[in-house]
């Protein structure tokens, strides 16, 4: 091959080679220059004394006709009632719920609908006592005068706001402690919040009382009112 072919040909080769692209960065240095998050769930609790009550009271009447068992349970309501408003309870904290009339049967040996033979009415009311102290004076004196059906009581706060604030506080630092964990661990810092997202709040439901009570003094403990919080946070990463 001439002398001048042979330096063309290598002149070409050097200009493809420089106009060749360049092979792809490693994948970690990649993944190096994206931003690194942490995302971390956190909860908290704040706890205090209650100073409320709810409960659902009423009474269950059974007479031969329906007539005569709704007329004894409206009776024994109004009575009821009456009773809640001179221990102090407001109109307002008092609130029907329930109020149903039922057939009574005779069993059947045969499986069929049993004879009819009376009725049964079901009438409740949800109160509020806004005064805990008088909480055991407001259960005796229902039973006292005639409730036989109590279904439940929970204990709460007039205003829980400040306990739920503590609680989200005490969350928010939760998911920090844990962003800090997984940061050290992985050589890193925590940075700035990219996100927050409340997951909700937990409070004590209602406790079974029983559907009968005997009438005498009820000693009441109301313990301790808690409320749980819990959030999703993302953190930026630093080096």
């Amino acid at each position: 091959m001439p002398r001048r072919i042979r330096w063309l040909a290598a002149l070409l080769t050097l200009a493809t080679g420089a106009c060749a692209p360049m092979a792809d960065p490693p994948e970690h240095h990649r993944a190096m220059t994206r931003s690194a998050t942490v995302t971390v769930s956190g909860t908290g609790t704040a706890a205090a004394t209650p100073d409320m009550a709810e409960i659902t009271t009423g009474v269950v009447t059974q007479a031969p006709t329906a007539a005569q068992a709704l007329a004894s349970s409206n009776q024994a309501m109004e009575q009821l009632m009456q009773s809640l408003g001179a221990l102090g309870i407001a109109a307002r904290d008092i609130q029907t719920t329930n109020v149903s009339v039922s057939p009574q049967r005779r069993q059947a040996r045969d499986g069929r609908p049993g004879e009819i033979v009376g009725y049964e009415v079901v009438n409740q009311v949800h109160v509020k006592v806004r005064e805990l102290p008088s909480l055991g004076r407001v259960l005796d004196q229902q039973v006292t005068q005639g409730a036989n059906s109590i279904q439940g009581i929970h204990f709460g706060l007039r205003d829980p706001a400040p306990l739920l604030d503590e609680a989200r506080k005490r969350a928010m630092a939760d998911a920090r402690h844990r962003a800090d964990l997984y940061a050290s661990a992985a050589g890193l810092k925590v940075g700035r919040v990219l996100s927050v997202q409340e997951a909700g709040t937990v409070s004590p439901r209602p406790e079974p009382m029983g559907r009968v009570m005997m009438s005498a003094a009820v000693p009441v403990a109301a313990g301790e009112q808690e409320i749980q919080a819990s959030v999703t946070v993302t953190y930026a990463l630093e080096p």
